[in-house]
């Protein structure tokens, strides 16, 4: 794997010396065309991938690469982070090349490059900006931490920890919120040596993301997992194999809701830093092959090199000008090949946020006029949200209900865990007890009006339990499960689901005619974030065509009848994992998503089944 060629010590503390390349005479700043420093001039972008790939074997440095001495150059300042949050006890040094065109009064665009940035990169940005072919940007390189010794030391100190690997590897949050909420704030504090304060553009669309091997696949998990602060990446042999995961990313990319972002690979067809891992060049031709049937727009060079991020280099310019061709119009997802989005989105159709913030929502539900009711049990209010998606408060002293679901009878039903009840709520808000004793979470009530909650067990000795209350009784349906969360029932009622929060599984039962469950399998197969290693999984759902949709960490997972998953539709980031969801609307093909904070709507292809409502019988889908 590459590593920074940089070759900088950086002081512990966060920035504080600027290194000047080239003193730029004021006559020449003086006299710069406006025109250059505007948006980039628009390209033929085939034949400009055909131009890339015939350069992977030229000469190192090209000709964008070399100074030109009739193009001003900017400089370089540097810094370190050393007293991160999010990787405690490391120091990552940094650097940051600002062109001579910037202008604090116009927020720069960004180039974030991992594993540093060094001359080369300067001279190509100055000459790229100067002929009017990227917009103005500033390039920021990071290195990655390391936990030393002796912080004091010499270049050669010794180290308890380097985290490379643990930084831009990994498939979680940790290092895009390093990025975006330590880098960039630590970044934006410094000045120029003329006292120019650094002003980053807060537009998504106009930053990127840049590395090679494992700061390849650390730059596009950057712009996969934030597409709103980072659209556009250039990955060079990057590491998509079997190292903390990145071997998953296709499989994630074909399932995936396609996002606006921009990719541009490249690696060479003898790529295999350590056969240990796999095969860098099957992984990086697996990602091609998953953007492009995921409708994304993608480009690549394969050369006949090993793990050599030279040729990449060599490219460097041009795949500038392909990333950034027709900026500033805004970067567009793409459409899918995926057979299930397309049997549930509509083309276009966007996630609408409902214009107010809660405070824990859960427990969304649906009545028969597809009106939608969340609990806030932090302040003991429920709320009612019209099918014209404005919010109105149903109850202001509700309780502390979690989980809610409505009957045939109208009754919205509730369970309270903290008072370990299970209460109705009639259209007036007038509450009354249906069973006490059981600290519920997930309910579903059925066509006839039998109820089953889930109870999560309190620890690793107590497991969970699912209860089933009708006829004025209540009964254990099943025990054993760990940490049960959300219910649902098949839309013909045959099949009972049952989430398990803390792993990948959600458990399907035969219902038999008494109610009564036999035939219990793991059978729904989720996927799992990296940290925390769980699905998340908190409610589920159901559609007519029988598929099962799960409120998870990673987004709503959308399983097929044979207990797979066959598309992932995330939230707008940044949101945290989906705490509950339902269908309603008029015609209950509106899918309402909570992640406890923000309230989301969708339109979709597909209705929604109310478990109260008649069961119907769905085409089944064979054995797959």
């Amino acid at each position: 794997m590459l590593n920074s060629t940089s070759g900088a010590v950086y002081p512990q503390n966060v920035v504080l010396r600027l290194r000047r390349l080239t003193l730029l005479p004021a006559l020449l700043a003086a006299t710069l065309s406006i025109a250059l420093a505007q948006a980039p001039r628009p390209v033929d972008a085939k034949a400009l991938v055909e131009k890339i790939q015939s350069e992977l074997s030229g000469p190192f440095p090209p000709d964008e690469g070399k100074p030109d001495g009739n193009v001003p150059h900017g400089e370089f300042l540097q810094g370190t982070i050393a007293d991160s949050k999010i990787y405690p006890g490391t120091e990552n040094g940094f650097e940051v090349y600002v062109p001579a065109q910037y202008d604090p009064a116009k927020p720069a665009c960004l180039l974030v490059k991992l594993d540093g940035l060094g001359a080369y990169e300067g001279t190509v940005l100055d000459n790229l900006i100067a002929r009017g072919e990227i917009p103005v940007m500033i390039g920021i390189g990071i290195v990655p931490g390391t936990i030393w010794k002796d912080p004091a030391g010499t270049p050669k100190r010794a180290a308890f920890r380097f985290n490379r690997s643990y930084e831009f590897d990994s498939l979680n949050d940790h290092f895009p919120e390093f990025v975006i909420d330590e880098l960039l704030p630590a970044v934006q504090k410094l000045k120029t040596h003329d006292g120019r304060p650094i002003r980053l553009s807060s537009s998504g669309n106009d930053h990127a993301a840049t590395g090679g091997s494992t700061g390849g696949i650390g730059s596009f998990t950057l712009v996969w997992r934030r597409p709103d602060q980072f659209t556009r990446v250039y990955s060079v042999i990057g590491t998509f194999v079997a190292m903390r995961g990145g071997n998953e990313y296709p499989a994630l990319i074909r399932k995936t809701d396609p996002k606006p972002i921009r990719i541009f690979l490249e690696d060479g067809s003898t790529d295999a830093w350590n056969p240990l891992f796999g095969s860098w060049y099957d992984a990086n031709l697996n990602m091609e092959s998953a953007l492009t049937f995921s409708g994304y727009d993608v480009a690549h060079a394969w050369g006949t090199h090993g793990h050599d991020g030279r040729p990449g280099q060599v490219i460097f310019p041009d795949v500038m000008r392909w990333l950034w061709r027709d900026y500033p119009a805004p970067i567009q997802s793409g459409v899918s090949h995926n057979s299930t989005l397309q049997e549930i989105t509509l083309p276009g159709e966007p996630w609408r946020k409902i214009p107010q913030s809660f405070r824990g929502a859960a427990g969304l539900a649906a009545d028969a006029k597809g009106e939608v009711y969340l609990s806030e049990p932090v302040a003991a209010r429920i709320y009612r949200i019209g099918v014209d998606g404005k919010p109105a408060v149903f109850l202001r002293e509700g309780g502390a209900v979690a989980g809610e679901a409505f009957g045939p009878d109208g009754n919205l039903y509730g369970v309270v865990p903290t008072e370990r009840k299970i209460i109705a709520l009639n259209p007036q808000g007038h509450s009354r007890t249906v069973a006490e004793g059981i600290a519920a979470s997930g309910i579903v009530v059925t066509h006839d009006g039998t109820i089953y909650v889930s109870e999560p067990g309190a620890h690793s000795d107590m497991p969970s339990r699912v209860w089933r209350i009708g006829s004025g009784e209540k009964k254990v349906a099943d025990r054993g499960l760990a940490s049960a969360s959300g219910v649902a029932l098949s839309p013909d009622g045959s099949l009972f689901y049952v989430a398990e929060k803390t792993t990948k599984w959600i458990y399907s039962y035969v219902v038999q005619p008494d109610g009564s469950f036999s035939g219990k399998q793991p059978y729904y197969w989720l996927h799992m974030t990296d940290i925390p290693n769980d699905s998340g999984a908190e409610d589920l759902a159901v559609d007519t065509h029988g598929n099962l949709y799960v409120a998870t960490r990673m987004g709503i997972q959308v399983c097929d009848q044979n207990g797979r998953v066959r598309a992932i539709l995330p939230l707008p980031t940044p949101c945290g994992p989906v705490r509950s969801l339902c269908f309603a609307g008029e015609h209950f093909d509106v899918l309402y998503v909570t992640d406890g904070t923000q309230v989301f709507t969708r339109q979709l292809k597909v209705r929604g089944f109310a478990p109260w409502a008649p069961p119907v019988t769905v085409p089944s889908q064979g054995p797959g």
